[in-house]
């Protein structure tokens, strides 16, 4: 309970002194490096887990936009579960703008498996949606330990980085309120019998086995 309370505490301050806010206003400092550069001094394999995680990120937040989106087409006549849903698709909403532009900032392409984040989000959504509101939580709860997971070996690796480039320490910023936002998404699902939901067990796995999967293709591809 102390771990819940401290993460919505570290939430609610986020919305306030959010990392994320330049890149959310209608126009940033175009004289702002940390907002409008990227690192000229990072070695090849550096450039190439930058280039990684930020494909991933993007796609990551493309697919968990149309599994909001899926899960609040069935179960937006539910006042309570639908309310949670569409708080939880804003966030995510943010998060992708933010990816969006941190893409062009960082000359990142997008993933080529867009399309298919999209369908395979909105599947997922739907699907669990119809199994019950407890198995959309439950599928919130699978994903975002994942995310959570892979945020935190992001962060890791990106401390290993030795370019005092301003850009880095505001994309690590930004990484870990993202990675705050879900793990308050997870504990929103939990709080919310996520793990009554029927085979639960299963059901995590081959959610979370599927993200891990979906992440490596979008790495490369």
């Amino acid at each position: 309970m102390a771990t819940i309370l401290a993460r919505r505490a570290s939430s609610f301050q986020a919305r306030y002194f959010s990392s994320s806010a330049p890149y959310t206003r209608i126009s940033n400092n175009q004289h702002d490096p940390a907002l409008n550069s990227t690192p000229t001094d990072l070695t090849p394999s550096q450039r190439a887990m930058l280039d990684s995680a930020l494909r991933v990120d993007q796609a990551g937040e493309v697919a968990a936009n149309y599994i909001y989106k899926g899960q609040l087409a069935v179960l937006q006549r539910d006042k309570h579960v639908g309310s949670l849903i569409t708080d939880m698709w804003e966030q995510e909403k943010k998060h992708l703008m933010v990816m969006d532009k941190l893409q062009i900032q960082h000359n990142v392409r997008p993933t080529i498996l867009s399309d298919l984040a999209k369908v395979a989000g909105y599947t997922l959504g739907v699907t669990t949606a119809l199994l019950g509101k407890e198995a959309a939580m439950a599928c919130t709860e699978a994903v975002e330990t994942v995310i959570g997971e892979h945020y935190d070996d992001q962060l890791k690796e990106l401390d290993t980085f030795s370019s005092e480039h301003p850009s880095l320490p505001l994309l690590k910023e930004v990484i870990r309120e993202f990675r705050d936002d879900e793990l308050e998404h997870l504990d929103i699902a939990v709080d919310n019998f996520s793990q009554r939901a029927p085979a639960h067990a299963l059901l995590s796995s081959v959610i979370g086995e599927g993200c891990k999967i979906a992440i490596e293709l979008c790495k490369r591809f």
